[in-house]
């Protein structure tokens, strides 16, 4: 089930304003905040991070050409990585809310 998405094309990482192409190889800090969203995990659950270059048809057609979005004359095949090594250490932030005793609910 998912909780909640964003999207982001990595070309505007940095800036809406001024975008930057990837070049193949290289390694990119990528910040993406998902919309505001709430649940209660339970002891067990698990979590499952989702990384795409694409979700259509729910958004636009990504051609991983660095085409202007509308164009899809040269579609490309994206690779994408997250490292999670001592050098790269990708990570999920997730604010917590404490727990309240039961007894806290009723006022």
């Amino acid at each position: 089930m998912n909780l909640t998405e964003r999207i982001l094309r990595a070309r505007y990482r940095d800036s809406w304003e001024a975008p930057s192409l990837l070049a193949p190889g290289e390694v990119y800090p990528v910040e993406i905040e998902p919309f505001p969203t709430s649940n209660l995990f339970l002891r067990g659950h698990r979590l499952r991070l989702d990384i795409a270059s694409s979700n259509f048809p729910h958004f636009d057609v990504n051609s991983n050409s660095g085409e202007p979005e509308s164009a899809m004359e040269h579609p490309r095949v994206a690779r994408n990585r997250v490292f999670v090594d001592a050098d790269r250490p990708s990570h999920i932030v997730l604010p917590v809310i404490p727990a309240v005793a039961a007894s806290d609910h009723s006022r």
